[in-house]
């Protein structure tokens, strides 16, 4: 499959996360593609002409809405059956990956920016299956070190 065919499934937390993915439209503009996120007024907003399935949340540290979107990751992926999933957090990106490796889906996370020296706990918890994990300090590196770094999306 060539990669102007590719389906991309994009899904991350509403705020900086979601605002992380949207900077990587050029990219993703020209491509069959959907999205994950929280049912709030800034992703419906951003999103507002995209196809957007919503998820539960609090996603962090919440077992009830991880085992909710255990079953909205089962069901979406099913649905739209994606080429490569995309995510750059938070904790909603676990069951979409896992899944998403269950099904033979392509792996991509991207490390968010704020955080220089330290793993953010779903980068720890998704970097064992990922095919490609990005970063955007050199100082990252030291933590993942299979880690490629890209650069600032910024």
């Amino acid at each position: 499959m060539s990669k102007e065919n590719l389906k991309v499934c994009l899904v991350g937390s509403s705020g900086g996360h979601l605002t992380h993915l949207y900077m990587l439209k050029p990219f993703w503009e020209n491509k069959d593609r959907f999205w994950v996120t929280f049912d709030k007024q800034d992703a419906k907003s951003i999103l507002k002409d995209e196809r957007m399935y919503p998820c539960y949340y609090p996603t962090n540290r919440n077992i009830k809405n991880l085992i909710r979107n255990i079953g909205v990751a089962w069901k979406v992926l099913r649905k739209e059956k994606p080429d490569v999933i995309i995510s750059s957090g938070a904790a909603v990106a676990v069951p979409f990956f896992y899944l998403g490796k269950l099904f033979g889906k392509k792996l991509i996370y991207i490390e968010v920016f704020d955080r220089i020296d330290k793993p953010t706990m779903t980068g720890k918890m998704v970097y064992p299956i990922v095919d490609k994990f990005i970063v955007q300090w050199e100082e990252q590196k030291e933590v993942y070190k299979k880690a490629i770094n890209l650069g600032s999306i910024f």
